[in-house]
């Protein structure tokens, strides 16, 4: 039969087994969201940003190059303004 401080460190360990499980989780959860943002990003400005002047390779290496903040910032700052201008 274990001691109470065994039992007590038995409990303790499991719950920090439990504790990094979720951080895990979580992680790949945040991980996968970015990496499916990051892609969407770059796939909405390879095909619908203008061919006119410099602004479609300027983002596409913004959103390549910077992973999931160029994506943030293309989708917050860029986005709404082509929509604005192009119409699409």
């Amino acid at each position: 039969m274990e001691s109470p401080a065994e039992a007590i460190g038995a409990l303790i360990a499991g719950g920090f087994a439990c504790v990094y499980c979720v951080v895990l989780a979580f992680a790949i959860l945040v991980g996968t969201a970015g990496t499916v943002v990051w892609i969407w990003m770059l796939v909405d400005c390879l095909t619908k940003e203008s061919d006119q002047g410099n602004t479609k390779i300027t983002w596409v290496l913004v959103i390549a190059l910077t992973h999931v903040i160029g994506a943030l910032i293309y989708l917050i700052v860029r986005r709404p303004q082509r929509k604005r201008e192009l119409g699409r």
